[in-house]
């Protein structure tokens, strides 16, 4: 499991006080990137090989507020790949000061070509990396069906 922590900063807080959504989307993304360079999924990497990171859904789970002053920490763990590692699974973990889970996040997405602008494998070398993460217990082989469990598009208006 991927660890990271933050500080809770002043505009990190909404109107009620407490730790705003669009924080906590900010802090899993920050998580993701640091995670993807730990791998050696860095920036230049990822632009040499002209792949980018694309979101399909993240599903927020809030269990109890957090407020300014105390850190946070976000946790990332591969929940699941498709075998040429187009499609992954990350599920974050949002715990307090006192290592209390305050959060939950299931996440989806995809790589992009830069070049198509169409979804792509990652080559063998980057899937090779993915392939040494430790897999949670739970994690699945993702098929494209998997991305589309909960996608309905409303109707044309």
């Amino acid at each position: 499991m991927f660890l990271k922590e933050f500080e809770v900063r002043w505009n990190d807080i909404d109107a009620n006080g407490h730790l705003g959504n669009s924080a906590y989307t900010n802090f899993m993304s920050h998580t993701r990137m640091a995670f993807l360079m730990e791998l050696g999924l860095g920036l230049g990497v990822l632009v040499k090989n002209k792949i980018g990171p694309v979101v399909f859904y993240e599903h927020m789970y809030y269990f109890k507020e957090v407020f300014l002053g105390k850190p946070i920490r976000v946790s990332l763990e591969v929940k699941g790949m498709s075998e040429d590692g187009c499609f992954f699974e990350f599920h974050h973990n949002f715990y307090d000061s006192n290592g209390k889970n305050v959060a939950h996040c299931e996440m989806m997405g995809a790589w992009i070509s830069l070049e198509s602008r169409q979804l792509i494998p990652l080559s063998k070398e980057l899937l090779q990396r993915f392939k040494q993460v430790d897999k949670p217990e739970g994690f699945r082989v993702l098929t494209k069906d998997d991305t589309r469990k909960f996608a309905k598009r409303p109707n044309d208006l």
